[in-house]
């Protein structure tokens, strides 16, 4: 299934149904008079989270969608019948923008969240409505009124308790692939991951998931490589798992242009919990390794954690260090509802 993380669609609720202008009229009764029904309501629009996709591809192809219009009413007091709701089903953490992506409509972050996006139009009154005692034989009937009509934005953040970031050829999918059941695509080359892939990882009865986000380099919060598009993604990520390659000739370097790039992306993912994370481990020997890490321990006070991704070096260890994190993050917002007015 492709990835695809914005779409543009255009959504028109139903609209209702006409009130019907009739008279009653059979055989052998004396009095007859006005009897035409209500017109039907048109059908809603709601767009709805549900877990299970990860992808907007869906409105890729598809850009138009209408709710159903309401029936009509009919002679003896029959009203119409409404128009059938349609639901929109996207993934878990889409946001909906307005037409010029400026104002921010939903942002739907739980399972089955439902957001009402276009409200259908009332049925027109029939002739019985307007029946009156100086009036018993009214004409008039009311048209339907205009389903809304509106164009959005669907933009999808993915929900991660984790993101790993870093340049490209760190080590990411590897890692992904180490830590979880998912299946990166993994290369020797940069820019292997063209799309963020989640990953789930189950450890100690404990159950979190890993988002590697395609590999960043200068200028990306401008759109230089694979863009700044795919910082959004790590938003939502509470703890950011940073993972530099030892092959890097000066890792805090490589470092700094990582967190410039957070940095200048702004929405304050820089103020993030972060991990870093030194791979390749395999390709050095313990002098080599010591001394990288201590000239860079010397300059970046942050929890360093050193393995090979490769060869499964290491990789329990951090499962140990995600477990440890994900429980404290579970007590603090214990503490936090618990205070919650």
């Amino acid at each position: 299934m492709k990835f695809l993380d914005e779409a543009k669609i255009y959504i028109k609720a139903g609209s209702g149904g006409n009130g019907a202008a009739s008279f009653r009229r059979e055989k052998y009764i004396e009095f007859g008079g006005p009897d035409g029904g209500d017109g039907g309501d048109g059908g809603n629009v709601y767009v709805k989270a549900v877990d299970g996709l990860n992808t907007l591809i869906d409105y890729r192809y598809r850009q138009h969608f209408k709710a159903e219009r309401g029936a009509d009413g009919s002679g003896k007091n029959k009203t119409g019948h409404g128009g059938k709701d349609l639901i929109l089903s996207v993934p878990l953490g889409t946001q909906i923008y307005d037409e010029l992506k400026e104002d921010l409509i939903a942002d739907l972050t739980e399972v089955d969240q439902v957001f009402l996006i276009a409200k259908g139009g009332s049925g027109g009154f029939g002739n019985t409505r307007f029946k009156s005692s100086t009036n018993r034989a009214p004409r008039t009937a009311n048209k339907g009124t205009d389903g809304e009509e509106i164009a959005i934005w669907l933009r999808m953040k993915l929900i991660a308790d984790y993101g790993i970031v870093g340049l490209p050829n760190a080590g990411k999918s590897t890692l992904l692939s180490k830590l979880s059941h998912a299946n990166p695509k993994i290369s020797d080359y940069p820019f292997t991951t063209l799309n963020p892939v989640l990953g789930v990882v189950s450890h100690e009865d404990e159950i979190f998931v890993i988002a590697d986000i395609p590999g960043l380099i200068e200028g990306a919060h401008q759109g230089v490589g694979l863009g700044h598009k795919f910082l959004s993604h790590i938003e939502r990520c509470p703890t950011l798992l940073h993972l530099i390659s030892l092959e890097e000739d000066d890792i805090r370097k490589s470092y700094e242009v990582v967190r410039n790039e957070i940095r200048e992306y702004g929405n304050e993912i820089d103020n993030k919990k972060e991990i870093i994370i030194l791979n390749k481990i395999d390709l050095f020997d313990n002098d080599d390794i010591q001394e990288k890490i201590n000239n860079f321990s010397a300059k970046v006070d942050k929890d360093i954690i050193v393995i090979s991704a490769e060869k499964s070096i290491g990789i329990e260890e951090l499962k140990d260090k995600l477990l440890e994190i994900t429980n404290k993050d579970k007590q603090d917002n214990k503490k936090k509802e618990k205070w919650l007015p």
